[in-house]
């Protein structure tokens, strides 16, 4: 895995210029298209970091960027939250396991709002890091909400994918065969003072190792910064390779895309406010409903 070559003897990201182009992509605001079909590609290592609630994810990317920023490099994260269904506004926000990284001139933070996407990411995050690739970060580190098995997005936006796991999932790695298992490069066994570790980490080098290549597994404990070293080692010695499944997380955002755009002209708060009125009748029926709503939006 090689990050950009670049000269970064001086260190200069307009963070603000930055923070404001991801607002304008994340809420589809006036110029979001123009700035979209106007960046750069460049080949900025993007590595996600997910797995299940409370494995320590936030501590141990807080972890990866005191690593890098020794080494003088330039790094982006993106933190995904989960969010309340009903005004999509972020549940957690637990940033502050990284508070130490927010005055680095070079680590820039940012998190986003799943916004009712399932997969583990947000649905901007694909255009969110493609605005970070062509600020010409060294690395981009994109950590998932952790909802469990369903957090399989992160393979095709990644080019290294670790997941993060603990002890105490014990036996459940025996059902862990698809989903978050299937799509590692690397496996993280954080928090292992805990009892139990060891066998765990043992188990789980048998489980990964039945497969044709080879995937790490490394034993962390991420507030202590023991183990990172190894896991920096072993990310160095991935590669970049054909990633399959990135051509299938772009068909699908492909056919977001043009999804939104058929729908751009139906407005969420008043489709909101009708479906209240029309949910009042005891004879609703949602799929007349939309019905409706899609006949509408043809004939307008």
């Amino acid at each position: 895995m090689e990050p950009n070559n670049q000269d970064h003897s001086i260190i200069v990201k307009d963070f603000k210029k930055i923070a404001r182009n991801l607002t304008i992509v994340e809420n589809d605001l006036l110029g979001s298209d123009d700035l979209l079909k106007g960046l750069k590609s460049l080949n900025t290592p993007v590595i996600g970091i997910t797995g299940p609630p409370g494995a320590g994810k936030s501590t141990l990317v807080n972890a990866m960027i005191n690593y890098l920023s020794a080494q003088g490099k330039t790094i982006a994260v993106l933190a995904i939250d989960p969010t309340s269904p009903f005004n999509l506004g972020s549940l957690l926000g637990d940033r502050v396991r990284m508070a130490e990284q927010f005055n680095k001139p070079n680590v820039y933070i940012r998190s986003l709002a799943t916004r009712g996407s399932l997969g583990g990411l947000s649905g901007k995050t694909i255009e969110m890091c493609d605005v970070l690739k062509s600020e010409g970060f060294d690395y981009i580190l994109v950590e998932t909400v952790g909802v469990g098995q369903s957090e399989v997005e992160i393979a095709g936006l990644a080019d290294i994918s670790v997941v993060v796991l603990v002890p105490e999932a014990g036996d459940e790695i025996q059902s862990m065969k698809s989903g978050l298992m299937e799509i590692a490069d690397i496996f993280v066994v954080n928090k292992s003072d805990r009892d139990g570790a060891e066998t765990f980490a043992n188990n789980l080098k048998k489980l990964v190792h039945q497969k044709t290549e080879f995937i790490p597994v490394i034993n962390t404990i991420a507030d202590k910064l023991t183990g990172i070293d190894d896991l920096m080692a072993a990310l160095e010695n991935q590669s970049f390779k054909d990633n399959s499944r990135r051509n299938y997380l772009l068909a699908e955002k492909a056919w977001k895309l043009i999804q939104h755009e058929k729908m751009k002209n139906i407005n969420r708060v008043k489709l909101q406010e009708e479906i209240i009125l029309a949910s009042a009748d005891p004879a609703f029926n949602l799929y007349r409903f939309v019905d409706q709503v899609i006949n509408k939006t043809k004939n307008s």
